[in-house]
C-alpha cells in the first residue's frame, strides 16, 4: 500500500501541470468568458473568474466524499488533500501576494515570490505562457520581449 502522504505529496506537484494546461486550454479556451475579468480592471471585490476556485473546491468536495464513503475510493482522500494544499499556495502567491487581494504583504516583497510575480505579469502583457503558477515556464521570447516595456498590467487590474 503507498503511503496517504507519497500520494498527498503525489497530487500536490502533479497540480502544476495540470493547471497550467488547465489555464491554458480551459481559461484561454471555453471558459475565457469567466477568466477574462481576471485580465481586467477589477470593479469590486469579486470578479467572475472567482468561479474557478470555487468549481474546484466543488470538485475535490465529491472526490472527499467519495474516498470516505465508497469502498475502493479511499485513496482519493490524500489526493484531495494535496489538491488543496497546492490550492492554498496558489491562492497564497496568485491572489494575495501578485494581485493583493487581501492586503497582507502591501509594501513588502517576498524574493521567492517575485519571481512567480515577474512571470505572472509577462502572462498579463501577452495574455500567453506562462500559464502555470508555482514552477511557471517562461519562453524566452517572451521573457526578452517583456524586459523590453515597463508597462505592469497587474498594476493596471
Amino acid at each position: 500500500m503507498v503511503s496517504p502522504i507519497l500520494i498527498a505529496v503525489a497530487a500536490f506537484v502533479a497540480m502544476e501541470p495540470i493547471t497550467a494546461g488547465t489555464h491554458r486550454w480551459v481559461m484561454h479556451g471555453l471558459g475565457e468568458f469567466l477568466h477574462r475579468s481576471h485580465h481586467q480592471r477589477l470593479a469590486g471585490r469579486w470578479e467572475a473568474n472567482d468561479w474557478y476556485p470555487v468549481m474546484f473546491a466543488a470538485l475535490v468536495n465529491v472526490a472527499l466524499f467519495a474516498g470516505f464513503n465508497w469502498d475502493g475510493f479511499g485513496s482519493l482522500v490524500p489526493v484531495a488533500v494535496g489538491v488543496t494544499a497546492y490550492g492554498a499556495c496558489y491562492a497564497l502567491v496568485h491572489d494575495v501576494y501578485i494581485h493583493g487581494r487581501l492586503g497582507w504583504f502591501e509594501g513588502r516583497r517576498i524574493a521567492a515570490f517575485e519571481r512567480l510575480a515577474n512571470a505572472h505579469r509577462i502572462h498579463h502583457l501577452y495574455s500567453a505562457a506562462p500559464y502555470g503558477m508555482l514552477l511557471p515556464i517562461v519562453p524566452v521570447d517572451l521573457r526578452d520581449r517583456a524586459a523590453r516595456t515597463d508597462r505592469n498590467p497587474l498594476a493596471e487590474v
